[in-house]
């Protein structure tokens, strides 16, 4: 049987049509949801992602706050601009886009961030409510990659409760974090975390009925190492010179030879890299929609439970 090809850009299309949608509800009720970039300097990388999400925020009616410093600006500068959005009303959410220059410590630069506008959900406090909350009820702003991966699978119809998962690479955006949100209640997920310590990591990815690749290695999950029917998710980006075309290409930590063992897998590109900046978009409208529910009273009321998926 063919595998099933989990397309991101296909599924973020969706996520943003209902994120247009909750942002017109939101337009009738005299809001508009902002987000807001801080970019440090002119990584070509950087430059073309933070434009990406801009342009993410044009298609769906949410208003754009650009802040660009010079490479060299340092930590009071940035903690400046942080500050600035932090007390701006037009911005419901925003990020601060990384790398930033050498020697500015990123996390203590994060520790700066509202919380309540933590488009990356990667403040310690919102960190802190997922491991709070193992019945996956979490109102605070979600980590936007697993985010991603767990609404992709849901959407496919992917089960994963009961299931073996193993995560390759143990980085905040991805590996410590989706780790959080597979085991929680709701999803009920069984996790083995592989890193550079784990002597072998083979095993575990032949034993799991899902991976979730992160390393940044091309090709790193061969065929041997998946189960027949396991569910492939690939993450990882890195660039690889192919001799063929005389050019740079990208490559994910999965061999695309596993693809004929497997049940379902997402591209790379065009799986979670789109399904990454729709859930951008989605922690920046679900703040906005979080200011209108307090406006009667003046006072925090009780949230619907956030879906993890």
């Amino acid at each position: 049987m063919t595998a099933l090809r989990l397309d991101g850009k296909a599924a973020a299309a969706q996520v943003k049509e209902d994120l247009r949608q909750r942002v017109e509800r939101l337009a009738a009720q005299g809001s508009r949801p902002g987000l807001g970039t801080i970019l440090v300097g002119n990584d070509p990388g950087s430059v073309k992602y933070v434009e990406g999400k801009h342009k993410d925020c044009q298609e769906v009616g949410i208003r754009s706050i650009r802040v660009d410093l010079p490479g060299d600006a340092g930590f009071d500068r940035i903690v400046e601009a942080v500050r600035s959005l932090n007390a701006n009303p037009d911005c419901t959410g925003y990020i601060v886009q990384l790398p930033l220059p050498k020697g500015v410590d990123p996390t203590a630069i994060i520790e700066e961030i509202d919380p309540g506008k933590d488009a990356d959900g990667m403040h310690p406090y919102n960190l802190g409510q997922l491991v709070l909350h193992t019945d996956g009820k979490v109102n605070t702003p979600l980590p936007c990659t697993p985010r991603g991966i767990l609404w992709l699978l849901d959407h496919h119809g992917i089960d994963l409760n009961g299931k073996e998962v193993c995560v390759l690479g143990r980085g905040l955006t991805v590996g410590r974090t989706v780790g959080l949100m597979l085991t929680n209640r709701s999803i009920n997920a069984t996790v083995t975390l592989c890193h550079t310590g784990t002597a072998d990591p083979g095993s575990a990815m032949r034993r799991a009925d899902l991976i979730i690749a992160a390393v940044g290695q091309a090709g790193f999950v061969k065929p041997a190492d998946v189960k027949p029917g396991a569910v492939l998710v690939d993450v990882g980006v890195s660039r690889v010179w192919d001799e063929d075309q005389g050019r740079w290409r990208i490559k994910g930590d999965v061999d695309p030879a596993a693809r004929e063992v497997c049940s379902a897998y997402t591209p790379n590109p065009g799986g979670i890299g789109p399904m990454t900046r729709a859930m951008l978009l989605a922690n920046v409208v679900d703040a906005a929609e979080r200011e209108v529910r307090m406006r009667p009273t003046g006072k925090p009321q009780r949230d619907t439970p956030g879906s993890l998926r």
